[in-house]
């Protein structure tokens, strides 16, 4: 069997389980071709940018397993599943992910609402009377 190599990555509410196989380029997201399950040319280049980056794109087959949240935190999360199992297949590729950033799992989360408020921060309007 071809060796795989995990990474888990994380943002917003979004999980992703990632395998990386050495294969041909395929890039599957929970069952279905990447093309097809995002719908932006955006998220795809954010899903792809470890590869990208450390010139792997071709080398290994991606097979994400990813729920929670929106498609752009899910990408976020795939980004970061793919670098963590990138540094399972070389340590050198670590100065190259961590300059770019895509080492660091972004905490920002959507805050929670307070009572007497109608969002997180957004008050009721003002009145005098």
């Amino acid at each position: 069997m071809a060796t795989q190599y995990q990474g888990t990555g994380r943002r917003k509410t979004s999980v992703a389980r990632v395998r990386l196989v050495d294969g041909s380029g395929k890039f599957i997201i929970n069952k279905r071709d990447m093309d097809e399950y995002f719908d932006y040319e955006t998220l795809k280049i954010i899903a792809k940018a470890p590869l990208n980056i450390t010139e792997t794109l071709g080398k290994f087959d991606v097979f994400v397993n990813v729920y929670g949240g929106g498609f752009t935190g899910q990408a976020g999360a795939i980004r970061h599943g793919i670098s963590r199992a990138l540094l399972e297949v070389s340590d050198e590729y670590r100065p190259i992910l961590k300059q770019a950033g895509f080492l660091t799992r972004d905490p920002r989360k959507k805050e929670r609402l307070k009572y007497g408020l109608k969002k997180a921060r957004k008050s009721p309007q003002f009145s005098k009377r």
